[in-house]
């Protein structure tokens, strides 16, 4: 690399960094205001976030950052940088040229107000309160609106959103995959919830103690390879999993004592997700590239955990007793194919995160047709409530009572975070096609489960995906790891088989 160059490269990195650490105190104050920060304080916070992020915002788009951008793209230089050195000059590319269209006050307003309405949610959610939360979500939207505006929309508004979670994931291929896995799931539901003999699990409607929940959640973390010395578990309303640094991955769940799976699978879900960011190149820290390369496959890692792994049967034979340890009572005339079954049971559900992974993907396809709703054909905010009423009577034959079970049960779209939720159903077909590879590399894969022995596990996703952090986009990750495009009926096949085994169908 030339003197010239190497200069410039440098000091492109340190302001990279500079960056970096304004975000990292942002996510810390994030992390704060969902768990536990004082209400009062809420709205001072917010507006510190905004100024932060704006700050940080200001050098993303400085015309510093355009020169070392203008410098670095000559192919010339490009040519002095290695594979690594290139796709981060790329991303950085991607995130200035949409970025550099955003006045600084549009986009601070915009910073503000998801942060307050996330707080805020909180409370209309309880209280089932639409109309109170409803002129915040107007002026989210309004603000996203003018957004794809600035960027320039692609074939249709709704595009330009997906590409901010999925690269190039367009709604032309999302039709057409949501389409044949629509397909092929209904048939599977309709059977097993028409039956005329339901299983019943009466246990699981039992009260179950909040601080013996925790122990069992932090052993299966544990179990699992989450390393607390670089992270932590708390309690939040809507379980996320944030990155402050390489070294800082938090998670958080939420405990029901009349429902225990819930905590379990939100642990297992989230700390997915921090396996993934714990275990990105440690080269790429301080950087944009590390970091999980989309959130489909991100979410492919927390399903894979909470799913293939945390709902199958070797890990329920291996951990069920430990269990049984932390609930006697409750479990002790259960066993452990009682409990498997509970754990795999299908019905139609108001809550997507408790869902089943058979009816999980029909919650994704409403929300996902609703946000097409929005930026596409205009609906207001006012009719929400009614469409997404009418979508779930529809696809899963209920009506929510409230709309803190409805329309309000996910915190997603008070962080503006439009064009997300198609990453979870999305991230359930990459695991079930990245899982099929992993099982024929790894033939004894349900053996280490049984066993408790998953660092094997782990080792082949961190060398297939989770070292490279954003170094490989989404279509990359999915042909190198399975030789194939993303293909819905891996899925389809894992679900059929599993679900009329359980069934007898």
């Amino acid at each position: 690399m030339k003197q010239e160059t190497a200069d410039k490269w440098k000091s492109f990195l340190e302001l990279l960094r500079k960056i970096q650490g304004y975000q990292e105190a942002v996510a810390l104050m994030h992390w704060d205001l969902r768990t536990g920060a004082p209400r009062k304080g809420a709205e001072a916070r917010s507006e510190t976030i905004g100024l932060l992020s704006t700050e940080a915002f200001k050098l993303q788009t400085s015309a510093e950052m355009g020169q070392y951008l203008s410098y670095l793209n000559h192919d010339t230089v490009l040519g002095e940088l290695d594979e690594t050195g290139r796709r981060l000059v790329e991303l950085v590319q991607k995130e200035y040229d949409l970025n550099v269209k955003i006045p600084p006050a549009k986009y601070q307003e915009y910073v503000e107000l998801t942060a307050h309405a996330e707080t805020v949610w909180v409370d209309f959610k309880e209280s089932g309160d639409f109309a109170g939360f409803e002129p915040y979500l107007t002026r989210i939207i309004e603000l996203t609106q003018e957004f794809i505006d600035y960027w320039g929309p692609k074939e249709t508004r709704y595009d330009t959103l997906l590409d901010m979670y999925e690269p190039d994931l367009t709604v032309a291929k999302l039709d057409q995959v949501f389409g044949q896995l629509r397909d092929r799931l209904v048939p599977v539901v309709d059977a097993i919830t028409s039956a005329p003999h339901q299983p019943q699990f009466p246990f699981l409607n039992q009260l179950y103690d909040k601080e013996q929940q925790k122990k069992f959640g932090i052993y299966l973390l544990e179990q699992i390879g989450y390393d607390f010395e670089g992270g932590r578990l708390d309690e939040t309303m809507h379980p996320f999993e944030t990155t402050l640094n390489q070294g800082d991955v938090r998670i958080t769940t939420h405990y029901h004592q009349d429902d225990v799976l819930s905590a379990i699978f939100s642990n297992l879900h989230e700390g997915g997700h921090a396996l993934y960011e714990q275990n990105v190149g440690k080269e790429l820290a301080g950087t944009p590239l590390s970091q999980g390369t989309s959130m489909g496959i991100h979410e492919s890692q927390s399903r894979f955990w909470e799913n293939f792994v945390g709902r199958s049967r070797p890990f329920w034979d291996r951990y069920y007793a430990n269990m049984q340890q932390h609930f006697p009572e409750q479990l002790k005339d259960v066993t452990a194919d009682e409990f498997y079954r509970a754990v795999n049971r299908v019905e139609n559900s108001l809550i997507r995160i408790d869902a089943d992974e058979l009816t999980y993907n029909l919650h994704i396809i409403i929300r996902y047709e609703i946000e097409k709703m929005i930026f596409n054909e205009g609906l207001p905010v006012s009719e929400l409530p009614r469409v997404w009423n009418e979508k779930y009577q529809a696809y899963l034959g209920l009506t929510p009572p409230n709309d803190g079970l409805g329309v309000l049960q996910d915190v997603h779209w008070s962080g503006g975070s439009f064009g997300y939720f198609p990453s979870y159903a999305l991230g359930n077909m990459y695991a079930a096609q990245i899982t099929n590879t992993l099982k024929k590399e790894l033939p004894q894969f349900e053996g280490f489960i049984a066993e408790g022995d998953f660092a094997p596990i782990r080792e082949w996703l961190t060398e297939k995906i989770y070292k490279y952090g954003k170094c490989l986009k989404p279509a990359e990750i999915i042909m190198n790891v399975t030789g194939e495009e993303l293909n819905p009926d891996y899925l389809a096949d894992y679900l059929e088989q599993k679900f009329k085994g359980i069934y007898g169908l």
